[in-house]
């Protein structure tokens, strides 16, 4: 391995959460509207199982489309520009980037001391280094959390927009973090919490695909294609002890066996 590429919400900083808070307002205000006007009952945006399985790692319109289907609600695409009252699948998504936004400028960026304290080892190591994130706002959260020096190149939902680049699952944008650092897929370690994400990386053919459990689902990374799953990414420069790889997963799974050791 000669590159790393790194997620940005949940991997390297604590925005993961402030993500889930700011859809988890969204869908509830849009699902509160529609059950006053249709007269369905209200059912909640679940921040767990919903967020996981349709919304985390997406790109925010995919994240949009993917859990209204769930609920069988299906909207006009609108346009990217819509403003964020519109009830289309982008305004959805605009509204919740206002959220978004509004929780960052009052709380911050944090980021994990252990995934710093790892990309400084991967610079000193003489490793490649790229940020690939769905956000939108992936430039200004790497700017507040001061990761800059850190990062040599940014894949982002801008970048994405841009050059026409499908979201994860697919394996367009680590695909284009890759080609930034002038590496070969094979060459570079994805680094994901999504599963989405690790879905991304398995499908790039990436040499290593590293999956940041910290919701607890280890076994659903390791589904979706990670070779060993961590909870911080310190546990990789602390001797590995508390990762478990699909090499270590019972018999019965999956993925037991595969991957590169």
């Amino acid at each position: 391995m000669t590159a790393c590429l790194f997620d940005l919400d949940g991997v390297l900083t604590q925005t993961a959460r402030v993500h889930n808070a700011a859809w988890t307002q969204t869908f509830d205000e849009f699902l509160h509207q529609r059950a006053a006007a249709t007269g369905e009952p209200f059912q909640p945006f679940d921040p767990g199982p919903d967020y996981n399985r349709y919304v985390d790692g997406r790109p925010r319109a995919d994240g949009v489309r993917s859990f209204l289907a769930s609920r069988g609600i299906v909207l006009p695409e609108g346009a990217p520009e819509d403003p964020p009252d519109a009830d289309t699948v982008n305004g959805v998504g605009n509204r919740k980037n206002v959220l978004l936004l509004q929780r960052l400028r009052s709380s911050g960026v944090e980021v994990y001391p252990g995934s710093v304290r790892y990309l400084k080892a991967a610079t000193a190591a003489g490793l490649r280094r790229a940020v690939v994130t769905a956000s939108a706002n992936g430039g200004e959260v790497v700017a507040a959390a001061g990761l800059e020096s850190l990062l040599e190149a940014r894949v982002d939902g801008l970048v994405a927009r841009a050059q026409g680049l499908r979201g994860k699952p697919e394996p367009d944008t680590f695909l284009a973090g890759a080609r930034l650092l002038g590496v070969d897929p094979t060459q570079a370690a994805v680094f994901e919490d999504a599963l989405s994400g690790v879905a991304a990386g398995r499908a790039g053919g990436f040499g290593y695909v590293v999956g940041v459990d910290r919701v607890g689902q280890t076994d659903e990374l390791l589904a979706h294609g990670a070779d060993i799953v961590v909870t911080d990414l310190a546990d990789l420069l602390d001797g590995g002890d508390r990762a478990v790889s699909a090499r270590s997963a019972d018999a019965h799974h999956p993925n037991a066996g595969r991957g590169p050791a």
